[in-house]
């Protein structure tokens, strides 16, 4: 049965849309790459048609917190913090989302916000940070469902509208629960740039259409378009896909040097409206042959 109340925090009425750097580029994130892809949305058409978050996944901090027990960004990697980023993501009317964990440490290994709830929730709120992808490493056993909800409290408690990305790869049945804690939830492990990944993905997800709805969504994770050997026609396919899922939309390429192709495939409005159909309905699979 489909949740009874939803997060209520007003955000992803519609599946979110944007780029996240993790596919295209692992832990090879910086200011200048976020600065550049929000540029390249900006006059590529994509913001145009509907992409609005520009997300820093891991690796954007240091191996320890300051003295008072703040989160620090890598000054080597955001020279100008995340502040200074997010302040120029918002000059082009897009928005800078930010990655976490609900761990001890990030899978990457950096400082994890389990216990750092209230702390790092005002840290984002103070930098501009509007969406919060938050990943499930290192978790030392605790149920996902305690971790999550403390992150969701402490957004809340911020007075900052920042859309909330649970990343706990489908674990704990996130999907009869996720709608009171956050916006999205991953029901699936990582997503690769393969024919065979996209389309486990897909099946994994499809079947659960009754937990989707405005402001909560079933997250099969983000779009290789343009990413390894997959072909024209399997990325339209995947887009397509994940279209009729009312699945988030955020683009795992590298935006800046994209091909015609490529964004022809993200910024085609016919099958983005059918993912942003203010309905809401998660599409439904009535025929599988072959």
């Amino acid at each position: 049965a489909q949740p009874a109340a939803a997060l209520g925090n007003g955000l992803a009425l519609t599946p979110q849309m944007g780029f996240n750097d993790w596919n295209a580029y692992g832990c090879n994130v910086s200011e200048s790459l976020i600065k550049a892809t929000a540029q390249a949305m900006h006059t590529d058409g994509m913001q145009a048609a509907g992409y609005s978050y520009v997300n820093i996944d891991d690796c954007w901090l240091t191996k320890s917190r300051d003295s008072s027990g703040r989160l620090v960004p890598d000054p080597a990697k955001f020279p100008d913090g995340i502040k200074g980023t997010a302040d120029y993501v918002h000059s082009l009317g897009l928005k800078l989302g930010i990655y976490e964990d609900a761990g001890t440490a990030t899978c990457a290994g950096y400082p994890g916000s389990l216990g750092h709830e209230t702390t790092d929730a005002q840290t984002f709120a103070s930098w501009g940070v509007d969406y919060l992808k938050y990943d499930n490493c290192n978790n030392n056993g605790v149920s996902a469902q305690t971790r999550y909800t403390a992150m969701r409290d402490a957004l809340n408690a911020t007075g900052r509208p920042i859309l909330f990305s649970l990343c706990n790869w489908g674990q704990e049945n996130v999907w009869t629960w996720g709608a009171n804690v956050g916006n999205s939830w991953r029901t699936t492990g990582d997503i690769n740039a393969s024919w065979s990944s996209m389309l486990s993905i897909f099946h994994s997800n499809v079947g659960l259409a009754s937990y989707a709805g405005p402001g909560h969504w079933n997250d099969p994770d983000m779009l290789e378009v343009g990413n390894g050997s997959m072909t024209t026609t399997e990325n339209r396919s995947e887009f397509s896909l994940w279209a009729e899922m009312a699945a988030p939309l955020i683009a795992g390429t590298n935006i800046a040097s994209a091909n015609s192709t490529t964004l022809s495939i993200y910024t085609n409005s016919r099958v983005i409206a059918v993912d942003q159909d203010s309905l809401g309905k998660q599409g439904t699979m009535v025929s599988s042959s072959g």
